[in-house]
């Protein structure tokens, strides 16, 4: 027994244990808290999609490493230089944003804020409800409407382009919003959860050669956001009152009451699939109809 005892006391006088004094753990708590503002502050700007594509990279420079792929290795070692400017442009927009909303941040309540959790649900039943009903009610009257519905991607940069509204998503507010030569029926309106966040947002017109010339600013701008986020975007065409929808850099035409609810139910809970469109019933553009 005693050999053993001997035996476990001398394995463990050969393990470093570290002195954890009061500034360690106050290190650890400031950093943590960083790494949390920083990732956080990532998953609502475009960043978040910029950065996993650094990751990729990052990713095959790993696995070249791993299996000695000298070709490669050379590649990433000749540009990686290159590579810190290109990521310091490319992400010049949101440094600088970040370092705004660095000098408003008030610390001490972010430390406390109980909003930090995310709702499963995306938005609500009559959310939905309210949607559709609005949408196909300027259909009937051929208002022209161009609805953006935020998932993962945060539209942040995009709403700041707009006026803010933040009020509850209702049929009579969205069809107000619309109405011709009222203040706010110009440009996008953005939804987020169960809220109308802004009007008369500007988007980005998409640059696709292979979209019908025939489609107007409206549809262009609601592909241009699909093609930069994940966002779904509701259009109805202010010449046909037709209901369309935007997602993954495609435009989905042709979509009844019905169809556009359900729709809108698979997005409420789930991440958005492509593919999963595709099964949608609906005319995919082809740059044949208009």
């Amino acid at each position: 027994m005693e050999n053993i005892l001997n035996a476990f006391s001398s394995f463990f006088k050969t393990i470093y244990f570290p002195q954890i004094h009061i500034t360690d753990i106050l290190e650890i708590l400031i950093i943590s808290f960083l790494l949390y503002q920083i990732i956080g502050w990532f998953k609502k700007s475009r960043a978040w999609t910029l950065f996993k594509g650094i990751a990729v990279l990052a990713i095959c420079w790993l696995f070249a490493a791993v299996f000695d792929l000298n070709t490669i290795l050379w590649i990433f070692r000749n540009t990686i230089s290159v590579g810190i400017i290109a990521i310091i442009i490319i992400f010049q927009p949101e440094l600088r944003k970040a370092l705004e909303q660095l000098g408003k941040q008030n610390f001490v309540s972010s430390l406390f804020d109980s909003g930090a959790m995310e709702k499963k649900e995306r938005f609500s039943a009559k959310t939905t409800n309210e949607l559709v009903k609005a949408v196909y009610e300027m259909s009937k009257n051929k208002t022209g409407a161009l609805i953006v519905i935020e998932q993962n991607v945060g539209l942040g940069d995009y709403e700041r382009t707009g006026i803010p509204i933040d009020a509850m998503v209702s049929s009579q507010l969205l069809v107000n919003i619309f109405e011709h030569n009222t203040p706010l029926h110009d440009g996008a309106v953005i939804m987020r959860n169960n809220r109308i966040v802004a009007a008369t947002c500007y988007l980005p017109l998409s640059d696709n050669l292979e979209i019908n010339k025939e489609l107007g600013t409206r549809h262009r701008a609601a592909i241009g956001i699909s093609e930069v986020s994940d966002s779904m975007t509701i259009i109805v065409s202010e010449e046909t009152g037709a209901v369309s929808v935007a997602v993954g850099g495609e435009l989905f035409r042709g979509l009844d009451a019905d169809n556009l609810k359900k729709k809108l139910s698979y997005i409420q809970n789930k991440s958005l699939d492509v593919k999963r469109f595709r099964l949608w019933k609906g005319k995919k553009n082809e740059g044949k109809t208009s």
